[in-house]
């Protein structure tokens, strides 16, 4: 396992509200989303949480983010934080530089508009019994979200997993190599052992000193 650079910033303070962004075909019920869930209810209760049912369509999707969180009281970047799993670890990667806030990463898609590509037409979700439909346009729309890896940047943490079988770990380290990163030894690419590295997780959000 290995980490670089340094991923911890005892300055900074901790955050008031959470995003929490899902996968494609993903939901809020996912073990992640509960698993950050969960600990905040334990252990950060006030902390503010929102993790919506995310639309198929990328642009409807960054818009009903952006909305719900132009109506938050925030005065600074400092008090945001998000985190999000591939396809939301992609648009948590565009909010936090908007933001200028603090992003957690797990597993998160590159250019995804080159995978989703090859997945044109009917899709059922994981976590319930329904049904939707990833439109060709929707890939324009992905790729209008693209941009080049961040810069040098302690606000984002990147979760890897060498063992993710959907996205190359390579890929990701070599986007997020700017960035904190901690790429672990195996794993898959729902990282099933999140709840090992959830601490880290909060911690990098200043939830956890």
């Amino acid at each position: 396992m290995t980490t670089e650079p340094a991923c911890t910033d005892t300055a900074s303070p901790p955050i008031t509200h959470l995003l929490y962004l899902h996968g494609f075909r993903s939901s809020p019920a996912s073990a992640k989303a509960q698993q950050t869930l969960g600990w905040l209810q334990k252990y950060a209760p006030s902390v503010r949480w929102y993790c919506p049912q995310l639309p198929p369509s990328p642009r409807e999707a960054m818009h009903m983010v952006r909305d719900e969180m132009a109506r938050w009281p925030i005065d600074h970047a400092a008090e945001l934080g998000i985190v999000g799993s591939s396809l939301g670890g992609f648009y948590a990667t565009v909010l936090a530089r908007e933001a200028a806030c603090r992003a957690v990463l797990i597993n998160p898609a590159v250019a995804p508009s080159g995978l989703l590509a090859e997945h044109i037409g009917e899709q059922r979700s994981f976590h319930a019994d329904e049904v939707f439909y990833f439109r060709p346009e929707f890939v324009d729309e992905l790729r209008a979200l693209e941009t080049a890896p961040p810069d040098s940047s302690q606000r984002i943490l990147a979760l890897i997993s060498k063992g993710d079988e959907v996205l190359d770990w390579q890929v990701m380290s070599q986007h997020y190599s700017q960035c904190c990163t901690q790429v672990v030894e195996g794993g898959d690419h729902a990282f099933s052992n999140y709840l090992h590295h959830l601490p880290m997780a909060m911690e990098f959000l200043g939830l956890l000193k």
